[in-house]
This record gives structure tokens, sequence and C-alpha cells, in this order.
């Protein structure tokens, strides 16, 4: 989901801590990416003429393993070295978030049903874009279609974000990518953003460095998580009427979240805080993620087994020979440079 109104606010305070640049700037670096994240994009994005997901004769959907295949030779081949960090278990505290992503989901399939044969093309693909979601199979075909490759990955014990922001802060990989701007609450070095996107969507890499956002913020970390929480994180509900604007002034007014609930609750405020809202369980889990500590995480990249990766693309996905064949050299170059 991410933090909104983070992505303005840091811009607006600290400009500094943005770069753009193309994917050719991050030549020699290794990057740490949000797996789930990048396959939830490439299931909505990567898409016939006609709209629908790519799919093979069975109607397996291929969008995720098409996008995976392709923008990951697109990095290699620009000499940057990625590794794919995969979601473990989710914090209990996710489990309401997850109840609600899965009542949005099912609203969208009734709203796309009740269309039937009477919207646009536009109007059912809006709807069923709602309805993606990356399941345990796709995660498992991503992962065995990149150990072809010689792409390593992690499986992080919780959260793929905190794991990514984890490898960075410990120089295993020089930032975390992902499209969460939470991931800063996990204090990343840097984090990207857009780094999957497709080249033809002429969107440039975000990179943001989060000393510099610090600075700018003027916050301690513990200030920073407080508002991120306030935005609304995966964890638990934001306070109605709270935007970015208000969330930072009652910040740099009262110092941390605890003040803030003391003050809306002895005070007559127009602000209702959520019932039962577990705003510092939130924030554990954000100052104390569960990770592997990177010290113990040895990334290698390997040449890809090409006729591993044929027999898997091409006689049981349905892929081109030819392109696979020729990405798989792609691989294999650039494996021994």
């Amino acid at each position: 989901m991410g933090v909104k109104g983070l992505n303005s606010l840091i811009k607006e305070h600290s400009p500094n801590a943005y770069k753009q640049f193309e994917l050719k700037n991050l030549f020699g670096r290794k990057v740490a990416i949000d797996a789930s994240m990048c396959l939830y994009q490439f299931l909505i994005s990567v898409r016939q003429s006609d709209g629908q997901q790519l799919t093979n004769e069975s109607g397996e959907t291929t969008s995720h393993l098409s996008g995976l295949f392709y923008r990951t030779i697109k990095m290699v081949e620009n000499n940057i070295k990625p590794a794919y960090v995969f979601d473990g278990k989710p914090p209990v505290l996710k489990g309401g978030e997850l109840e609600k992503r899965l009542m949005r989901r099912e609203e969208a399939q009734k709203q796309k049903d009740a269309l039937k044969d009477e919207g646009t093309v536009e109007e059912v693909l809006k709807f069923e874009k709602r309805l993606v979601r990356v399941s345990r199979e796709q995660n498992d075909e991503a992962k065995k279609l990149l150990k072809l490759m010689g792409i390593p990955i992690v499986e992080a014990p919780c959260e793929a974000e905190a794991q990514c922001a984890e490898l960075a802060r410990g120089g295993k990989v020089f930032a975390a990518a992902s499209e969460d701007m939470d991931t800063l609450c996990y204090e990343p070095p840097y984090l990207l953003r857009h780094l999957t996107f497709a080249e033809s969507r002429k969107i440039p890499i975000d990179q943001i460095m989060y000393a510099d956002a610090m600075e700018g913020l003027d916050m301690t970390k513990e200030q920073f998580v407080d508002l991120c929480i306030l935005l609304g994180c995966d964890y638990c509900e934001t306070i109605k009427g709270v935007g970015p604007v208000t969330a930072y002034k009652l910040i740099k007014e009262h110092g941390s979240l605890d003040k803030i609930v003391e003050w809306i609750q002895n005070n007559k405020t127009k602000y209702k805080l959520p019932e039962n809202w577990p705003y510092d369980e939130a924030r554990q889990l954000f100052l104390n993620p569960e990770v592997t500590k990177a010290e113990d995480i040895s990334l290698k990249w390997t040449e890809p087994d090409v006729e591993g990766l044929v027999k898997y693309m091409v006689a049981e996905k349905e892929f081109n020979e030819e392109r696979i064949r020729s990405g798989a050299e792609k691989l294999r170059k650039e494996s021994g440079s």
C-alpha cells in the first residue's frame, strides 16, 4: 500500500534528498528488490494488445514471468546486479490490512460482474486490475525463474522491504528498491523507486537518500516512523482528517505520536482516534523488524542455466524459444564480465 503523502513531504522539505536518473546511471551497483511489489506491477502492466494478461494455451498467467525475465535482463545488461527479496509471514498486525484488501477485491469483482457486456473495455480493465494479487504459486514460479537465470533470491522471515533495507544497511547492496515509501522507516541508505518499470513508460528512477531526507524534515528516526504511521501504513488505520501537512505539523508541535494521542484525548479537538488503535505495536514493527542479519546472507550471481530456462520458459510456459535463448545469452555474456 505505501505511505500516502510522504513523497510530497520529502520533496518539499528535503529537495536535496531526491535524485532522478536512468537505469544506466546505476552501472556497477548491487540492488535488493522487493519481489512481491514488482511482480504485482508486472501482473498489472504486462498485457496483450487487448488489455488482457499474458497467458499460455492452458490459460496460466505468464505476465509476471515475462516482466521479471526481460526487466532483469535489462538491469544485468546495464551491469546492475539485482537480488530479489520475497516476503515471509506477514506480521499479525497486517491481518486487518490484508482483510481490507480482500474486501476491496470482492467489491471490484462485484462491480466488474455488474458491467457484464455493457461496460467499455477500459471500465472492465479498471476493475480487473483491482483484482490483481500475487499468488503463492506465482511467487514460486518467479523464484524458479530467477534461480535458472543465476540471480540470487532472499527469503525474508517477514516483510521484504525491511529485509531489503537490512541488506543495504549492511553493505551487501547499494540500495533497497520498492514502490512502498514506508521502506524508508527501515533506514536504507538509499531507496530506489520505479526501478522495475518498463522503459517504454519513460519514468525516471527516483533515488531518495535517507540521511538527507531526515535532515530536511528535521526529525529523528522515531519521529519519522510516527509520521509514517499518521500518514497511513499497512499496520493500522489513520486518524480521519489528518493529511500529510497536518501530520507533519502535529509531529513538529508535539514531538511524538504518544503526545499527539494524549493531546487528542485530553482536549476538544476535531480529531477522533480509531478504536483500539495499535499505533505503538506498529511503531515497534518498524523500529524492530524481524529480519535476517545482512552478515548472515550471501548473495551470489552465477551463470544462467540456458537449457533449464528453455525447458521451463518454452516447453512449460510457451514463450518464444528464440527470445528466451537470446535473453539467456545476454545473461551468460554479462555473468562473465
